[in-house]
């Protein structure tokens, strides 16, 4: 009967995300296309759209660049979600990205598959294989209802870290983005990494203290989630002025890097999914929120 309860709770949840994100991309798809397109082009050459560093995060005296570590809790949230700070780090050239899974997203049965398709996105997002961690734990499984092990994630992240000399972690925020209960519980894995290892860690050689920056991707409502190319543009007209040192703003050089990326899942490359990325926010911009440990 519980298991029963589950499903039907996770089919309600894919079936009302499917609805949800059809009404709102139909919508938008009535806005005015062929005015974005060239004004699109022109926004893209915008100086205020030229990637900037992290705040506080500078090259160690030696010329080393910094080690990043992206977490999150499927593959195919690298490209549908982080696009944006992961080529405008590349871009910039001064950041090692490294990226851990923490499930194959078996949840139809298709784990096998999806690491493949993660590997082959990563790829596409200037991340090599080498630097990605696809985990598969009884304790970690993709599902609406699986409760993942909190202690699990941090040792799995403490891991990481010694590993990579990881300075920078970047994850999802409390809710989300999608309000999935994955995506929260490695936001709340990160947290607890970060608290209780008081935010610092010893480098990989034991010589020296790195600090650990965590900033996770800010969810918004869902009229500007599904306004990608808006947001750009009242990004660029309105010179939003922001505390960078708690509030960092990165634009996609190339979306359609991103586009090709989430399109080499093509166990998930359906319709509704392909209309989210090319409507979707988080194609175009991710903003980073410092997180307080």
């Amino acid at each position: 009967m519980h298991d029963s309860v589950a499903d039907l709770n996770s089919a309600s949840y894919r079936a009302a995300v499917k609805t949800q994100t059809m009404m709102m991309l139909l919508a938008g798809l009535a806005l005015g296309i062929a005015f974005l397109v060239p004004f699109f082009c022109l926004l893209l050459q915008s100086s205020t759209l030229q990637p900037r560093p992290l705040p506080s995060t500078k090259k160690s005296a030696n010329g080393e660049n910094i080690n990043v570590l992206l977490v999150v809790a499927h593959p195919d949230d690298e490209s549908m979600f982080f696009g944006p700070t992961l080529l405008s780090l590349a871009k910039l050239g001064v950041y090692n990205i490294h990226t851990i899974c923490m499930s194959t997203g078996n949840a139809d049965g298709l784990g096998s598959a999806r690491k493949s398709e993660m590997y082959t996105a990563c790829s596409v997002l200037q991340i090599p294989t080498a630097n990605v961690n696809v985990v598969d734990h009884p304790s970690l499984q993709d599902g609406f209802s699986c409760q993942w092990d909190q202690s699990l994630i941090v040792k799995l992240l403490r891991q990481a870290v010694a590993d990579h000399n990881i300075q920078i972690i970047l994850t999802f925020d409390s809710y989300g983005i999608s309000g999935h209960p994955n995506h929260r519980a490695v936001h709340s894995g990160v947290r607890a990494f970060l608290f209780e290892e008081g935010n610092t860690i010893n480098s990989k050689e034991g010589s020296a203290d790195e600090v650990i920056q965590g900033w996770e991707l800010a969810s918004t409502n869902m009229l500007r989630k599904y306004s990608g190319p808006f947001e750009l543009c009242a990004l660029v007209l309105k010179r939003i002025s922001i505390d960078e040192e708690k509030l960092h703003y990165l634009v996609n050089p190339s979306p359609r890097t991103s586009i090709v990326a989430m399109s080499q899942h093509r166990s998930q490359w359906v319709w509704y999914r392909r209309l989210f990325v090319l409507f979707s926010r988080y194609t175009y911009i991710n903003t980073l929120k410092k997180m307080s440990g």
